[in-house]
């Protein structure tokens, strides 16, 4: 089996395993992480009526201006205060933990800590 076709297996495999778990409500919304090479992309989900209550990214033009690259833990770090921020404004205060395929390691953990420090509650 071609090595690239195994590992989109593994990774569809640990999206499938963390998102069985995981369902986001109203009360308690998921926080979604998508993580590419250069950019970091966290959204708040509300998954029984479909819509995303808060969402902050590497790309948005706020702030895009004051980071220099957005595929670092730093960027990250910027990403996960912002995103307890907006949360927080919308009146969410509890989430679920979405990490979708990537491991609890490097920049993913250091946007759970981020925002956590910022008064998100996992």
């Amino acid at each position: 089996m071609d090595h690239n076709k195994a590992l989109g297996k593994q990774r569809r495999r640990r999206c499938f395993r963390v998102r069985k778990r995981l369902r986001g409500t109203a009360e308690r919304p998921r926080l979604c992480i998508t993580r590419s090479h250069r950019n970091i992309l966290a959204q708040v989900i509300d998954d029984i009526s479909g819509t995303t209550i808060a969402s902050a990214s590497t790309r948005d033009k706020a702030l895009a201006k004051k980071v220099k690259y957005g595929g670092n833990a730093g960027a990250a770090e910027l990403v996960g205060q912002t995103i307890a921020q907006r949360a927080t404004k919308a009146g969410v205060g509890q989430v679920s933990f979405d990490r979708g395929s990537s491991k609890y390691h490097g920049r993913v953990a250091a946007l759970a800590n981020a925002a956590r420090e910022a008064g998100l509650q996992f």
